[in-house]
């Protein structure tokens, strides 16, 4: 076992989406900052930003219904799903300044333009879908959004899932042709690709097994080799865990009051693939249903068109199942480890009030293949058993802390940064929307682990995020500006008018 220290600027923890994004900040910031990476698995984006293990939404809110709530009077809160919205169009910046520079190209091989729909069924969820229209398509951010009750228009729009579906049934649906799908384990391999030629040390199969402050106030990552198993210690200033599942633990690790009073919930997903090209071939669109009466918003139904491997393909679900492990690759005692002393009584909180989604994931662990295919046929009637196959999606794990709305043990929907006082460690925790707001998380990163270098940096920001600081809500003419330079930059104008 080796004792000597290698010091180094930065440690950058996961080859995952958010790691990728934070060190192609850093190096377009501050290029003469050493940074190194250490990945667990023999390459770039193989966990939760795996194109298999998420859904590429490019999640913008145009689709999600869980996104817009209907408040008791019966309005729509449209808030969370414009704070989503300007997360992506930030994204969306970024990408275009990394292929505007060469740093990045082919945009087509990770991004593509797909309209994105909502589609509910019965009286009360029709009424719902157009007061959410009509709330978001006031809004410049939505501009575009079409709304329909006709069968034939919707035969037009998703002649797949119209097919052989009864006349009786109330049905709606919206549709926006701005959308995207996005393939995020080719742009986190792209990223990593390009940071290399910027003399960044990635490191593959080192696993960070601990992590402790030393006397300085750096870190200390003990780093083992997975193959060799050969341990060594490196140093850094700043540290960021960015290993999906697996940075709850590390976080507990480094004993920073801030990673008290938290736990995580491990929940898998199965999606159901076509494999018939013939049935591919009649849908184009990502949309999105309402979640069922109890089960958890990362369980809403969604039939994708999904660009992977340069073909189409067509994905259904995500049906949402149980495994104790935090990663796809991690281990099943991973949940046990994972409860502290300082945690037990959050996570038993969350556990008694959450017993409905318990029921819900051991119901969904029960299901059949042919049971499947029933929920499956709600979209598509005349859905055939052997043109679907199973594939099972990455592990999400859900943050449970204390919050003041919700009290001891709430299970939060979303992705949490955690940050040291001093800003000397950050790590990221959660869950969908996940990887398409990765830029908007790392500049929160950015601002609240580095203050003193913000004055310095914010030029460049702005040159490689025009709407850096502004509401592009409030600003219509810079929106437009924004939506049309990148859609040009991503090659996603010209389809868009083939395919609206």
């Amino acid at each position: 076992m080796s004792n000597i220290q290698k010091k180094t600027d930065v440690i950058l923890v996961g080859g995952g989406i958010m790691s990728a994004t934070l060190g192609s900040f850093l190096k377009e910031l501050a290029p003469e900052w050493e940074i190194k990476v250490f990945e667990k698995l023999e390459k770039a984006g193989e966990e939760s930003s795996n194109e298999w293990n998420n859904a590429g939404t490019g999640h913008a809110a145009l689709c999600e219904l869980n996104y817009t709530v209907e408040k008791p009077d019966g309005s729509i809160d449209i808030s969370k799903a414009i704070k989503i919205n300007e997360q992506f169009q930030v994204s969306m910046q970024f990408w275009s300044y990394l292929v505007n520079n060469k740093l990045i190209n082919n945009p087509q091989d990770f991004i593509m333009p797909l309209p994105h729909m909502s589609m509910v069924q019965g009286e009360e969820n029709v009424t719902f879908l157009k007061k959410r229209f009509e709330a978001l398509s006031n809004n410049p951010l939505f501009q575009g959004m079409k709304f329909s009750d006709d069968p034939a228009k919707l035969m037009e729009w998703i002649p797949l899932i119209m097919q052989n579906r009864p006349s009786n049934d109330a049905i709606a649906a919206t549709k926006i042709d701005t959308g995207t799908d996005v393939n995020f384990g080719t742009l986190t391999r792209m990223l990593f690709d390009h940071l290399k030629t910027k003399n960044v040390d990635i490191k593959y199969k080192h696993s960070v097994d601990n992590i402790k402050r030393t006397s300085d106030g750096s870190w200390e990552l003990k780093v083992r080799n997975v193959d060799s198993g050969s341990v060594e210690r490196h140093t850094a200033k700043f540290v960021f865990i960015g290993g999906g599942g697996g940075s709850l633990h590390l976080l507990q690790k480094s004993g920073i009051p801030e990673s008290k009073h938290i736990g995580g919930f491990p929940v898998s997903g199965i999606f159901m693939v076509c494999n018939n090209p013939e049935v591919v071939a009649q849908h184009h669109a990502k949309v999105y249903g309402k979640a069922k009466v109890g089960a958890p918003p990362m369980s809403v139904p969604h039939l994708d068109t999904r660009y992977i491997d340069n073909k189409k393909s067509l994905l259904f679900g995500p049906f949402a199942g149980f495994s104790p492990k935090f990663l796809k690759t991690g281990s099943m005692l991973d949940l046990v480890t994972s409860v502290k002393p300082n945690n037990v009584f959050t996570m038993l909180a969350a556990g008694a009030k959450e017993m409905s989604l318990t029921k819900y994931l051991i119901q969904q662990v029960m299901l059949s293949k042919e049971q499947r295919m029933e929920e499956l046929r709600e979209f598509i009637p005349n859905a055939k058993l052997e043109d679907w196959d199973l594939v099972v999606a990455g592990q999400r794990v859900q943050v449970i802390k204390d919050t003041e709305a919700g009290g001891k043990g709430t299970l939060q929907f979303g992705t949490e940064v955690i940050t040291a006082a001093d800003g000397s460690i950050a790590a990221l925790l959660g869950a969908s929307p996940g990887a398409s707001t990765a830029v908007n998380v790392m500049l929160e990163v950015l601002e609240k682990c580095f203050p003193q270098h913000m004055t310095e940096w914010k030029p460049k920001i702005k040159e490689m995020i025009p709407s850096y600081g502004v509401s592009l809500m409030e600003n219509p003419e810079l929106l437009h500006e924004i939506h049309t330079s990148t859609a040009e930059t991503l090659g996603l104008s010209e389809k868009e008018l083939v395919y609206s």
